[in-house]
């Protein structure tokens, strides 16, 4: 079955929210974020790159289990698997040759998380994606966007003022590029290839990542979050962040709506706001049924363990579809 058919059929998978973020949970020097996702604090409390480098020499998830994270989707009945690899903090769960700030060299823990994933998702029958912010990157003084959005800004502006001297092309080149293709190359088949944010990037150099993918994984699917320009080519459609929209959606095309179990992606320790089985389902079918697929976030906790929160309402919410299916 092409990787399109799959899609189409598959209308559930799991996403999942991994980094450095997860150590602070939320909370910086006695503060908290309050309804802000996550993965933002080094962005909302603007932490200058030297400290937060800090946070990669105890980064050690010594938890964490790609088998046990797989074995979950699986028998929550999700068909695929989407993880980050960098999201806007710049640092990479995988072992990358083009810049140190990774999983591998930076912190204590020293195995490379993405491929430990692939290789599960591969031996256990999953469908393994990546997610990739391709311009957003607070660790480099050439992180795209320029402005400031309910206290949290795009770029990092904090450590680099000068937002006339920004160039994003030179990181595109030195830092965007390489990894994208070092992930293209090095973790066998991707299933989807999950862009993120698209500000600053030109159309021209979001052109050049569909044709990068698809020289190196031309069955992998791309997300239209991989540039914001009328025409733009992309595979399927990437909705906004929690929407559940009313109307039908076009049979031609094929749509998923990332969501969150509560209200965050990157773990919080205080969001205890989680959705009942019930609701889960309830949104499920009604995408389901828009030919939407439901791409649903857990954020593991510093040590590399799915909330049990997390665990139990996939669980539940499998097992009312397997009711359902038995009447």
């Amino acid at each position: 079955m092409d990787n399109k058919t799959y899609f189409k059929k598959a209308q559930y998978g799991m996403m999942i929210h991994f980094g450095l973020y997860s150590i602070l949970a939320g909370e910086y020097r006695g503060k908290r974020m309050g309804s802000t996702i996550g993965e933002w604090i080094q962005a909302y409390f603007q932490i200058p790159i030297k400290e937060y480098e800090q946070l990669a020499k105890v980064f050690n998830p010594i938890y964490f289990n790609a088998d046990e994270w797989v074995d979950l989707a699986k028998k929550a009945g999700m068909k695929y698997m989407v993880v980050t690899t960098k999201h806007h903090e710049g640092f990479a769960l995988f072992h990358s040759k083009v810049d140190k700030f990774n999983v591998v060299d930076a912190t204590p823990f020293k195995r490379d998380i993405i491929k430990e994933l692939s290789d599960a998702c591969h031996k256990k029958g999953l469908k393994f994606g990546i997610y990739y912010s391709q311009a957003l990157d607070w660790h480099e003084k050439n992180g795209a966007g320029y402005d400031k959005v309910e206290n949290i800004r795009w770029c990092n502006c904090w450590d680099f003022k000068d937002k006339k001297s920004k160039n994003y092309h030179e990181m595109f080149e030195r830092k965007i590029k390489p990894q994208v293709k070092e992930l293209l190359t090095k973790y066998g088949e991707l299933f989807t290839i999950w862009f993120d944010t698209p500000r600053t990037i030109s159309e021209k150099e979001s052109i050049e990542l569909y044709q990068l993918v698809k020289k190196y994984q031309p069955n992998a699917l791309v997300n239209s979050r991989i540039g914001s320009y009328p025409g733009m080519k992309y595979d399927y459609i990437s909705l906004g962040d929690n929407e559940i929209p009313k109307e039908y959606k076009n049979k031609d095309l094929l749509f998923e709506s990332p969501c969150t179990l509560n209200d965050t992606w990157g773990y919080k320790s205080y969001d205890q706001n989680w959705k009942s089985p019930e609701k889960i389902l309830e949104i499920k079918k009604h995408l389901n049924e828009r030919n939407i697929n439901y791409l649903l976030n857990v954020g593991p906790d510093y040590l590399g363990r799915i909330p049990k929160p997390s665990v139990d309402v996939l669980l539940a919410v499998k097992k009312l579809m397997d009711k359902e299916k038995r009447k």
